[in-house]
C-alpha cells in the first residue's frame, strides 16, 4: 500500500511539472526555451513575429545615379561623369550626353535600367543610349560626326509640355553648306531623339535651309 502511496505522489508531481511548463515537449533546434534567443527575434523582427523576406526576387530598388561603370540592360558598358554645374555625363559607345535632370538607377540581376522623373510627374525610363541617339540624329541631319571638337553636343533634357513631356537627347551642332550651289555658310541644326523609343520628335534649321546644297565636312 505504501508503495502504492508513493507512485500515486510521483504522478502527481510529474503532472504538476508538465502544467507549469506549458507543453512538457520543446521542438528539437528552436531554441524557443532560451531567454536570449527569444529577446533577439522580438528586437529584429524575426523568428516570433511576422517572416522578414529577406530573397533577392530578381527586382531592384530605384536609387540616385552613382559615378561609376554600370551594365546597362542591353549588356552595353555605361560610364558615368559627374561633371561641373551639378551636371552629370552619361557615355556609352564613344558617345556622351550631359544631363541635370536627377536620373535614379535600378540595378537588376546585375544590369542597371536608368530613369528619371519628369516635372509633370510622370516617370520616364532611358532606354536609348547616347550613342544610338547621336546616329539617329546625325543621319536625320545628314552629318557624319558628333564631337566637341566639330561644335556638336548632346543633352538630356525635358522637351515637350503637360501631357507631351517627354525626355530626349538634344544634339545640336553646325553645319557648313553652300547657298545655292557658291557661297559657303554656317547653319545651326538641331534634332530630339525620344529616350525611351529613339523617334526622332523634332528637326530644326534655319528658315533659308533649302537653299542650301549638302553639307560640307572634313
Amino acid at each position: 500500500m505504501k508503495n502504492i502511496f508513493t507512485i500515486v505522489g510521483v504522478i502527481m508531481l510529474m503532472s504538476f511539472v508538465f502544467a507549469v511548463d506549458g507543453s512538457g515537449v520543446h521542438e528539437p533546434g528552436t531554441g524557443l526555451d532560451n531567454p536570449e534567443l527569444i529577446a533577439e527575434a522580438q528586437g529584429s523582427g524575426q523568428g516570433l513575429g511576422e517572416p522578414v523576406l529577406i530573397s533577392n526576387t530578381g527586382e531592384g530598388q530605384k536609387i540616385q545615379l552613382q559615378v561609376g561603370e554600370h551594365i546597362g540592360e542591353s549588356g552595353q558598358q555605361m560610364m558615368i561623369q559627374q561633371e561641373s554645374n551639378n551636371q552629370m555625363r552619361l557615355e556609352v559607345g564613344g558617345e556622351s550626353a550631359r544631363t541635370s535632370m536627377k536620373i535614379d538607377q535600378e540595378v537588376i540581376d546585375g544590369k542597371t535600367r536608368l530613369s528619371a522623373q519628369l516635372s509633370n510627374g510622370k516617370n520616364a525610363e532611358i532606354k536609348v543610349m547616347p550613342n544610338a541617339a547621336s546616329e539617329t540624329a546625325l543621319e536625320r541631319l545628314r552629318l557624319r560626326t558628333c564631337s566637341e571638337d566639330n561644335g556638336c553636343s548632346i543633352e538630356l533634357k525635358e522637351v515637350g509640355a503637360g501631357d507631351q513631356m517627354k525626355i530626349a537627347y538634344e544634339v545640336n551642332t553646325e553645319r557648313q553648306s553652300k547657298v545655292f550651289g557658291l557661297f559657303g555658310a554656317k547653319m545651326q541644326v538641331q534634332a530630339q531623339v525620344d529616350a525611351e523609343n529613339g523617334e526622332v520628335l523634332n528637326v530644326k534649321k534655319p528658315w533659308w535651309a533649302f537653299l542650301a546644297s549638302e553639307p560640307i565636312e572634313e
